[in-house]
């Protein structure tokens, strides 16, 4: 692709990004950190980068598991048969990210708006199903340690399936 495409790529992020008021800093010409809004995990951290031929998008999901990691990829292998733009990846440490490409040619706004979405559906919808899975034991202890000090577990509510003794 020639310069210009990569240009028209860049201004199509921009505008997107701006249009969905997140939070967002190019932090070099074509190369985006974006701040995707969750209601399970928080906020995901999702970056936007204009190559010479695709736009590479990788967001961060989770650290590396404690515990169950054949359960946790296998999980997250079977998610990528359904998933659309995004695939799960695990880098070197066995930290847990949704990874991407798409063309040059196909960065319109209808394309990066889907794949803004599919990130934050992938990331938000999995997490807490990853921390079932392979932070059970930490989350156990977690509950226990607070409720030992009449601490709040409200943020832990979702984990009640672990942390119910019936």
């Amino acid at each position: 692709m020639t310069p210009v495409a990569r240009e028209d790529a860049a201004s199509v992020l921009r505008t997107v990004l701006a249009a969905h008021e997140l939070e967002v800093e190019e932090t070099a010409p074509g190369t985006f950190v974006v701040v995707l809004p969750g209601e399970r995990k928080q906020k995901t951290t999702c970056s936007l980068v204009v190559g010479e031929h695709a736009l590479t998008v990788q967001a961060f999901v989770a650290r590396h598991v404690d515990e169950n990691a054949e359960a946790v990829y296998r999980w997250l292998l079977e998610r990528n048969l359904k998933m659309y733009g995004v695939a799960f990846a695990v880098d070197h440490l066995g930290d847990i990210y949704l990874s991407g490409r798409l063309p040059l040619g196909s960065v319109t706004p209808d394309e990066v708006d889907r794949i803004l979405g599919s990130v934050l559906e992938y990331a938000d919808g999995s997490f807490n199903t990853i921390l079932e899975l392979g932070f059970a034991s930490a989350i156990k202890r977690e509950h226990a340690w607070r409720v030992s000090r009449g601490e709040s577990t409200a943020n832990l509510a979702a984990f009640t399936r672990l942390t119910d003794p019936d």
